[in-house]
């Protein structure tokens, strides 16, 4: 029985390292050809594995895709929206949560991946839903949670937690992403998006601060 389910266990670890295995490969070509330009072929010999291979993981380059972005959304989501309710330190919790999520925002790789996501969604619309419920939804609910615990607190005065918490994030944006994703210069410097950052959260707490 205990034999059993440890080669249970052994199997599934494999499954799973061969299945990043895969997706690994698959960023890789994704993002150097772009979604209509990969191949099944291009993304078994980047991931090393052969195309039947990939077909016992994926049944097409749409769902291979498709995971592929909602595993790097997701991932992404948890780890910058990783807030602690019971920290009352509003101004500090939202300096530390824009400063990151501006800089991740305006990573080349992750402006990449944007436009690759928008190219791609106007064939396949799931793709853009997969993409927006992963990231930008999961990112806005986690901060709607730490907002509305320091609503109970009495530390901050907002009657729609997740409109304030679109409207932080999009101040600490303020046009930075629409200008990479056209290409209009280059990413921010760290000072850059201190300043932006620091006008973001001032903004904020004039609005939605107790004291208002």
């Amino acid at each position: 029985m205990m034999q059993g389910v440890m080669l249970q266990r052994e199997t599934s670890q494999h499954e799973g390292d061969k299945r990043r295995q895969i997706l690994e490969g698959a960023r890789t070509v994704f993002l150097s050809a772009g979604f209509d330009g990969a191949s099944m072929g291009e993304i078994a010999r980047a991931a090393g594995v052969s195309k039947g291979t990939l077909y016992v993981y994926f049944d097409s380059k749409e769902d291979l895709f498709e995971a592929l972005i909602i595993l790097e959304k997701s991932g992404l989501a948890e780890a910058l929206f990783a807030l602690d309710a019971d920290d009352p330190d509003v101004p500090a919790v939202l300096t530390r949560l824009g400063a990151s999520f501006l800089a991740e925002m305006c990573r080349p790789e992750h402006v990449s991946v944007v436009r690759m996501v928008i190219g791609a969604c106007e064939k396949f619309p799931r793709f853009g839903h997969a993409f927006y419920e992963a990231g930008p939804a999961c990112g806005v609910g986690r901060l709607s949670g730490y907002l509305d615990a320091q609503v109970r607190a009495g530390r901050l005065r907002i009657t729609d937690a997740e409109l304030a918490a679109r409207h932080f994030l999009h101040l600490c944006q303020a046009g930075q992403m629409t200008r990479l994703l056209f290409a209009a210069g280059d990413a921010p410097s760290e000072a850059d998006i201190r300043y932006q950052v620091d006008g973001a959260v001032r903004v904020f707490l004039a609005g939605y601060g107790p004291g208002r």
